[in-house]
């Protein structure tokens, strides 16, 4: 069985829009409703000048079939509006003249009259279906949130929840694969920045695109400041700190079934907590940006790693894209997250792995997909990085991750590591299956426990260290919760996440994976025992 793992993370969000207050959404559908009448006179409007150009042609063109030249017809046209359109009694006092020519052009204006009249119906007709016809081929896409929303809300996940319906089913993990359907993943576009000449920090309006690679949100801390938050915050980003603080929704195991097949209620919870990303100009140093992936995913400050120096006062030295994060009942410092490391970045990682006494490191990204997620960073057999040698004793492969077993020597001093490489988390998906993940979980847990006295945080990676990172660590902390509160808190842990690591969880597709995962291990817990 399986005992859960502490998470945590950390980031601030770009700034997170807080819990939706009542009187905005009555704004929202007194604007959607003015909006829906506006179009509708618009279209009426389009539609009753298109049948009354229609109809002013035909007549000219009838008019030019009976011999009349271009222009000897559009005057006829315009005497014959003129007539429509004057007064009553212009009508009369035309009668009285008795003018031979004006009574044989109301002869044949009368005898137009049952012609215009067909022209008209028929031209009303056809115009009402051209309009319908064009609706239907050209549905105006209806958004139920708003355009600062993550991502779109057609989009669904390319799992599907799994009902057990035989209590006596032969084993929770030889469960059959569902069909995936594609969904996009935000770190597939973002381009690692190679060149600090061409980084470019626009700003960005704090309610819009919050869970987008570009997504900021003000941190008024200073970088390597101990304070969790500055003493200046905005009102909406204390609205933000706020929620995250004092968000929850504990569920019972029933309430944890029903709510992961409720995709709506899902997304609709996902879009109000705050990502509480950071934001760039905070780490305004000469040069960072080439120890970094993603420019604009960086380390909260209150909760990042710093990395030992000789010189302290330089602080490209001391800096990696990496937090601590908090685990299961809010212990500190059970994992760190950090993006995958660069080129650029691979000794530091090897010594934030040795300065932290970490004894496991889950990496849960393939190398490629389509375009660099993660640099091969350990060896083939020995390796040697800022004086720490890697020796790679033994790989175990499994069906879905490998298992490397790893000793680290420096200065006469000598650990063991394990390495766990997941590679079943596909590109630009979920997984489609969540038995692989939860054995993953156990197995890093089991190690977890077995790591000798001292040992520090669990290292957790992907490629920006936010989203399968953050799905890995809440759902180790949701299957604890589980096993010994018989609860689960979704929202909070991902709350107190996002308070150590700005975007853990990055898509509501990933938030919704972490529900049919944990629904799914409840189910395991609740089986009976094979004697």
């Amino acid at each position: 069985m399986m005992t859960g793992l502490p998470a945590q993370t950390d980031t601030q969000e770009e700034l997170a829009r807080g819990p939706q207050q009542p009187h905005s959404s009555q704004q929202d559908g007194r604007g959607r409703w003015w909006d829906q009448l506006r179009r509708t006179l618009l279209t009426v409007g389009y539609s009753v000048s298109f049948c009354l150009v229609s109809q002013i042609l035909g007549v000219w063109m009838l008019y030019m079939c009976n011999g009349h030249g271009a222009f000897s017809a559009a005057h006829k046209v315009l005497d014959l509006l003129q007539y429509l359109v004057s007064p009553a009694e212009a009508h009369s006092l035309g009668q009285e003249e008795n003018s031979p020519h004006l009574q044989n052009e109301l002869w044949k204006m009368e005898s137009l009259s049952p012609l215009l009249a067909t022209v008209f119906l028929g031209v009303v007709i056809i115009g009402i279906g051209i309009l319908y016809c064009l609706k239907t081929l050209v549905p105006s896409p209806a958004h139920p949130y708003p355009e600062d929303r993550r991502q779109s809300m057609s989009r669904q996940p390319s799992f599907t929840y799994s009902e057990w319906t035989d209590a006596k089913q032969d084993h929770f993990f030889d469960m059959d694969p569902v069909p995936e359907t594609p969904v996009f993943d935000y770190c597939m576009d973002m381009k690692p920045e190679t060149d600090p000449a061409t980084l470019t920090v626009q700003p960005v309006g704090l309610q819009e695109r919050r869970g987008s690679n570009v997504s900021l949100t003000l941190d008024m801390c200073t970088p390597g400041s101990t304070e969790p938050y500055g003493s200046v915050l905005s009102p909406r980003e204390q609205c933000a700190r706020e929620y995250l603080q004092k968000a929850s929704n504990v569920l019972s195991t029933r309430e944890l079934h029903e709510r992961a097949m409720d995709s709506f209620t899902l997304q609709a919870e996902f879009f109000e907590t705050p990502m509480n990303f950071v934001d760039p100009k905070e780490y305004n140093f000469p040069g960072i940006v080439r120890k970094n992936r993603y420019k604009t995913i960086l380390p909260n400050t209150h909760s990042r790693v710093c990395l030992k120096s000789t010189d302290e006062d330089d602080f490209l030295s001391t800096y990696i894209n990496a937090n601590y994060i908090r685990g299961y009942g809010e212990e500190e410092k059970v994992y760190i997250a950090t993006q995958g490391p660069t080129v650029n970045t691979v000794s530091d990682f090897w010594r934030m792995v040795w300065q932290e006494r970490s004894p496991i490191i889950v990496i849960i990204t393939n190398i490629d997909e389509i375009n660099e997620k993660c640099t091969v960073y350990w060896p083939e057999e020995k390796v040697t990085y800022e004086g720490i040698e890697i020796i790679v004793n033994q790989v175990i492969q499994a069906d879905d991750y490998s298992l490397r077993h790893i000793t680290l020597k420096c200065e006469g001093e000598e650990r063991s590591l394990r390495h766990y490489w997941y590679t079943s988390w596909p590109d630009q998906k979920t997984p489609d299956k969540a038995p692989p993940l939860l054995e993953l979980v156990q197995d890093v847990e089991e190690a977890r426990q077995q790591a000798p006295e001292g040992s520090g945080p669990v290292i957790v990676h992907c490629s920006a260290g936010i989203g399968r990172t953050g799905c890995f660590i809440a759902t180790t902390i949701g299957c604890k919760q589980l096993k010994n509160e018989g609860v689960v808190d979704i929202l909070k842990t991902t709350c107190q996440l996002r308070l150590n690591r700005g975007g853990m969880i990055q898509t509501s597709e990933q938030y919704q994976f972490v529900h049919h995962v944990l629904s799914l291990y409840e189910k395991q817990l609740s089986l009976p025992v094979e004697e």
